[in-house]
């Protein structure tokens, strides 16, 4: 059922608990998640500090297990094996990095600082750092920052996109970290396609390896062990296209499936198995709760997998 608050539809479901169990191993490659998907902050009628964890192994709604270190969105999710990190955000900008653990369920704690402050940038992870590349304060900018996971720190600026943009999507392969889509005021009419590429393994710039299927920002990034998705956005409508590329080789994407409904300002979370997108904005500004899932071992559609506890655009996502 939907429901009119301040002028905005709220797309609203059922609560329903997840199953309970006991949580898996996290595999070696820590952007992939075994166990839960979080999906954290974001902006209803006024900016969320809610921590939203949902399982894996069972399609179930959110639980609502910690609070942020301020209510915020559009903050970059990064995952190390052991914590979930929110970086950045709204209002305006910030330069916050939050951390909260996988462990247990509770509070983020303010751990260290982004070199610049922004909004709407991309995370990335690798398997010693996160990362958070461009974004706007309200200036677009090309800044790649690094965190460690292994201490609380300030982040470190180790590189530069190859365009300054905002709401951009984040994808992690074991080796690199990649950038798609976005949005430039500078740019004529603004939009971007491109797909950068960093390594991971040095501190330098990001190349431009390929082009998304569909230019479109406000698009939110799933990676497999073998490919990179971008999915939702917007370009002159809101979109519901999930496109593919490929991290052996260089190359474009490809359209492989649709979310289950046009939205863009989503969360993205990777388990093993599958990609998920949460929340998210619509037609009519409608803002959506829904968790949808597509698999990675085949081309196909998402499917409505289960609820956010409450309803929002502009979060960030994490697994573990």
């Amino acid at each position: 059922m939907a429901m009119q608050i301040s002028g905005v539809t709220i797309q609203g479901g059922m609560n329903i608990l997840p199953a309970g169990g006991s949580p898996s191993p996290g595999p070696s490659y820590s952007f992939q998640g075994s166990n839960f998907g979080y999906s954290t902050g974001g902006y209803q009628n006024n900016y969320v500090n809610v921590i939203d964890k949902f399982p894996f192994a069972s399609d179930a709604n959110a639980t609502d297990v910690g609070d942020l270190t301020q209510a915020t969105n559009g903050s970059a999710g990064q995952s190390s094996s052991t914590n979930g990190y929110n970086s950045g955000g709204g209002p305006g900008g910030i330069d916050i990095i939050g951390k909260f653990p996988f462990s247990s369920d509770g509070n983020a704690t303010d751990v260290g600082d982004l070199t610049v402050a922004r909004r709407y940038g991309a995370g990335q992870s690798s398997s010693a750092s996160g990362y958070t590349s461009g974004g706007g304060a309200p200036a677009t900018n090309n800044t790649i920052d690094k965190f460690p996971f292994s201490s609380d720190g300030n982040a470190t600026d180790v590189g530069d996109l190859s365009l300054d943009r905002f709401y951009t999507a984040g994808q992690s392969s074991s080796a690199s970290g990649y950038t798609s889509g976005g949005k430039d005021t500078d740019l004529s009419p603004g939009l971007s396609n491109v797909i950068d590429k960093f390594p991971f393994a040095s501190d330098t710039n990001a190349t431009d390896v390929g082009n998304l299927a569909v230019t479109r920002w406000g698009a939110v990034g799933q990676s497999s062990s073998d490919n990179g998705y971008t999915s939702g956005g917007y370009n002159t409508s809101h979109s519901n296209v999930i496109d593919k590329f490929s991290f052996t080789s260089d190359g474009n994407a490809t359209d492989v499936g649709d979310l289950t409904a046009n939205r863009r300002y989503l969360a993205g979370q990777s388990s093993t198995a599958s990609g998920y997108s949460s929340g998210g904005i619509g037609l009519d500004n409608a803002i959506f709760d829904r968790i949808d899932k597509f698999p990675f071992a085949s081309d196909a559609n998402a499917t409505d997998v289960g609820d956010l506890t409450p309803q929002r655009y502009g979060p960030a996502g994490q697994q573990y």
